[in-house]
């Protein structure tokens, strides 16, 4: 998990923390008032989810390779 969010620590870290984090509670309080708390907590978990998703196949594109085997035969569409 060190690895998954060290970009964002390392984001945070820097003078603008502030601004980052205002903008991200901003956007956070406009989404609630626009769709409401849980259409917005939907919205917020599964994009968390396909973050973390993605930083994990982008890091090592092996573990795409065997999760599209396990989908799809090996071998038969490629």
């Amino acid at each position: 998990m060190k690895r998954i969010f060290g970009s964002l620590g390392d984001l945070l870290n820097r003078k603008n923390a502030g601004f980052v984090s205002g903008f991200v509670f901003f956007i956070f309080a406009l989404m609630i008032v626009i769709f409401g708390f849980w259409k917005t907590l939907f919205i917020v978990l599964f994009t968390i989810g396909g973050y973390i998703f993605g930083v994990k196949v982008l890091m090592n594109p092996e573990n795409l390779r065997r999760i599209v085997d396990k989908i799809l035969p090996p071998g038969r569409f490629r």
